[in-house]
């Protein structure tokens, strides 16, 4: 099976302030804020979420093609998704416009301050589900809003199941827009705080949205996810990590572990287990795409956090 993956492809500048921005933060003050940050430790990650789900489900030996608008600066991405052997045929270019980029910038507490510039993100909606292209599963992860709504209705008019990713786009979208594409979708994945505005704004309890779609996967981080599926809720235990260094990424590895058992149809019990383990191997790195492993790696791993052969 082959997947498509609608959705980012950006990149994240990490900058760390060897302080705490409280103690240069007046809050007096904050209506005239005028304050700069000195940042002697900075690095540049590769990221998006179709970017990092395709490098995932590619670890995982799936076939996975990320559909996204980058920029007149993508070049040295490129090369590396190039590398990783990520089929980047569905990737376009839009000279005028600079790849979607997030500057982040973080204190001593964790407190963070990022900017966001979407860039030819934007302009996603210029690319079209090919209906023909041998695509047998889809995404609709974080992306141009007119991107996420097109290419739902498009992977719908097309026949091709798809799973439902919204993430961060999830607040660009009120009840009547995200029932949409709750009716177009075969599975739904989101975080329990997604999990909580979906449902808030669409009105649909668990059950309800669980109902509408094949699957309704909802990840707890620390305490695990659940799997919403055939009736029933299967309950997903958290795959232990080596260490925990950056959660950044951590849910996009999970859905490329949830791709890849839809991919093989695979049982939801051992489905959500290859999605817990990556985001397990994923936290224990800095960035998104800086972890590797094979498949023998991967198959000890899963034996030793859940007590049974993959």
């Amino acid at each position: 099976m082959s997947a498509l993956i609608c959705g980012s492809i950006a990149f994240d500048t990490v900058m760390v302030f060897p302080g705490r921005f409280r103690e240069h933060i007046l809050p007096d003050r904050i209506h005239m804020l005028n304050v700069s940050f000195l940042v002697p430790s900075m690095r540049r990650n590769y990221g998006g979420c179709a970017g990092n789900i395709a490098y995932n489900l590619g670890l995982l030996g799936g076939r996975g093609a990320p559909m996204a608008t980058v920029g007149h600066d993508f070049e040295p991405y490129r090369r590396w998704l190039h590398a990783c052997q990520v089929d980047l045929e569905h990737v376009r270019t839009l000279d005028d416009e600079f790849t979607a980029q997030a500057f982040i910038t973080t204190d001593l507490d964790d407190n963070q301050i990022t900017a966001f510039h979407p860039g030819a993100m934007s302009l996603s909606h210029q690319n079209v589900v090919p209906a023909d292209g041998g695509i047998t599963l889809g995404v609709v992860a974080p992306d141009g809003r007119e991107g996420m709504v097109a290419h739902a209705a498009q992977f719908a008019a097309a026949g091709i199941p798809w799973l439902f990713d919204p993430g961060q786009g999830l607040p660009m979208f009120n009840g009547a827009e995200l029932r949409a594409f709750l009716d177009q979708a075969t599975w739904v994945a989101v975080n329990d705080y997604e999990a909580q505005l979906l449902q808030e704004r669409t009105g649909l309890d668990a059950a309800a949205i669980a109902a509408t779609v094949r699957a309704y996967i909802v990840t707890r981080g620390s305490e695990g996810s659940v799997i919403h599926a055939d009736g029933r809720e299967y309950a997903i235990p958290l795959a232990p990590p080596a260490a925990v260094k950056d959660p950044t990424g951590c849910g996009d590895a999970y859905r490329a572990g949830l791709i890849f058992g839809l991919m093989n149809e695979l049982d939801w019990e051992t489905t959500g287990r290859i999605a817990s383990l990556m985001g397990a191997i994923k936290i224990a790195h800095a960035g998104t795409q800086s972890h590797r492993f094979d498949m023998n790696e991967f198959k000890q791993r899963f034996r030793a956090a859940f007590g049974r052969d993959l």
